[in-house]
């Protein structure tokens, strides 16, 4: 079974989505803010991280690079969703090694959870 970790600090929206992918048999952990993101990321293995941006206390682009020079965490799929949409803000999240960037506005929750389906390690 493979385990999700949402770093988001929207309790609805990790509701949402923890209720949907743990139907589908997916174990689902979260954290909300980048601070416990990070301690979760580097103690539990997730097999995704599904990363906001805009967060209390570490912002999503701060965890990103954390998350990328942890050699546990180094090669694990991160899925960046933020309702910031600037192109600068997509190739910053690319460019420190987001596997993709999503914007929330944009897909409904189904379209969501197929895009962290299609992200996990096969």
């Amino acid at each position: 079974m493979a385990k999700i970790l949402f770093i988001e600090d929207d309790p609805l929206l990790v509701k949402i989505y923890s209720t949907r992918l743990s139907v589908d048999g997916y174990e689902v952990i979260s954290a909300e803010n980048g601070e416990d993101g990070l301690q979760i990321a580097e103690t539990q293995a997730p097999d995704l991280i599904v990363l906001d941006i805009m967060m209390p206390r570490l912002d999503g682009f701060s965890v990103l690079e954390k998350l990328r020079q942890s050699e546990k965490t180094r090669n694990t799929p991160i899925l960046v969703y933020s309702n910031l949409g600037q192109e600068d803000e997509i190739v910053r999240a690319k460019k420190m090694g987001a596997t993709d960037f999503v914007i929330k506005a944009n897909l409904s929750p189904t379209e969501m959870i197929n895009k962290i389906k299609e992200h996990l390690p096969k």
